[in-house]
């Protein structure tokens, strides 16, 4: 995916105090109180529960995670991404200036951001939240119970050049980090607590995305396989064509199986690829599945058991079992439809949190809540304007 030169309105602060109040957090728990103010009545407004979060063109919005009641809706423009923050009541906004801090569960953009052009991935992983900068080469990592309406103390490391990257911190402290410049993504290196190099690979052209399977393996992807980081060593399984990328994963702590995407055709303009990849981080093997139908980047996920979900253009949410690569059932969410030729306009995205799968539509201007084991539809609601990224907080 390529990142592009994003802005936001001068008016949009203006825009905030006049639509939302902020107070202070109260007490030393900065997860607890951050309260945002009714517009009507002045009086502090409803938690939201379990809030999911998406955007539109020109802002936020934010919903309950049960019943997808519209909590509110944020102006902010420009072309804004959304991931959870890895808290209870946070998701991170990216913007053109950097990751903006939205209390979802409080509903409403905080002040806090961490600067930085081009930002790019959020990772979450063993209790800590980790940002990579596209146009700086900075990682930052921060604890996310300690986000609020003060910015968290964060320790940085800054790439030898900057990149479109990605970073993860492990739980001994040890740092996965992307190798490359603006014009050439060649591998990862492993740093140590005192970042410090401990081993590196540059096997690994184009170099994009992460996943952690069971064990707390490292998932990177390539255009030509992955890179797997495990027991202090990389390894390179390569793809069963020529040319195989893998540019988008999802793991799960369930299962030592990661399920990815694959394209194989490298002069395509938009390559609308009907195969998957599962690739086991035990054998070191991967397996490609075809599924019979087209997907996006938005389109994969993993279920509570470590199922492996994908969002097709057929409108159903197909559930492999990663073990054996079948496709166990299909859930109908949507109707057909088609990817758009620019990766920032509105498709349907897939959010997966617990049992629950979200779906949104923007053909319709809907957002779908459905139960992943019996395929039943738990809730909907219509959006005024199309959906377009689609997050909502998650725990690590």
């Amino acid at each position: 995916m390529k990142h592009v030169a994003r802005q936001r309105a001068a008016a949009v602060a203006a825009l905030l105090a006049a639509s939302v109040a902020l107070t202070a957090c109260g007490g030393g728990n900065k997860e607890s109180a951050a309260k945002a103010t009714d517009k009507a009545s002045g009086s502090p407004a409803a938690q939201v529960a379990d809030p999911i979060v998406t955007t539109y063109d020109g802002g936020l919005y934010v919903l309950d995670g049960k019943t997808l009641k519209l909590a509110e809706d944020i102006p902010l423009a420009g072309f804004n991404r959304v991931n959870p923050a890895g808290s209870d009541r946070h998701v991170m906004v990216s913007t053109a200036t950097g990751f903006q801090v939205l209390d979802a569960a409080g509903r409403k953009l905080t002040d806090v951001e961490f600067e930085g052009s081009k930002p790019g991935h959020v990772v979450r992983h063993a209790g800590r939240t980790i940002l990579f900068a596209d146009g700086t080469g900075m990682v930052t990592v921060f604890d996310p119970k300690d986000l609020g309406d003060t910015k968290p103390k964060a320790e940085t490391y800054t790439s030898a050049a900057p990149h479109h990257g990605v970073a993860i911190q492990l739980a001994d402290g040890k740092l996965v980090t992307t190798l490359g410049t603006e014009e050439k993504r060649v591998g990862i290196a492993v740093l140590g607590k005192d970042r410090k190099e401990i081993t590196r690979s540059e096997e690994c052209p184009g170099v994009h995305g992460e996943a952690t399977a069971q064990g707390e393996t490292v998932v990177i992807g390539c255009e030509d396989g992955v890179l797997i980081y495990k027991d202090g060593a990389i390894k390179k399984v390569k793809s069963p064509t020529e040319y195989g990328r893998i540019g988008n994963q999802a793991g799960s702590d369930e299962s030592p199986i990661v399920l990815g995407d694959y394209k194989k055709d490298k002069e395509a303009e938009l390559e609308r690829p009907e195969q998957v990849s599962l690739i086991n981080t035990e054998t070191g093997k991967m397996r490609l599945v075809d599924i019979g139908t087209s997907y996006t980047f938005r389109s994969l996920a993993r279920g509570p058991h470590g199922e492996a979900l994908v969002l097709g253009t057929d409108g159903k949410i197909h559930v492999i079992d990663p073990e054996t690569g079948k496709v166990t059932k299909k859930i109908s969410a949507l109707g057909s439809w088609q990817e758009p030729l620019d990766w920032q306009q509105s498709r349907p995205a897939l959010f997966v949190r617990d049992h629950t799968a979200y779906v949104s539509d923007p053909s319709s201007k809907k957002l779908l809540a459905i139960d992943i084991e019996s395929g039943k539809q738990l809730a909907s609601t219509e959006l005024p304007k199309a959906p377009n990224e689609l997050s909502g907080v998650k725990q690590h």
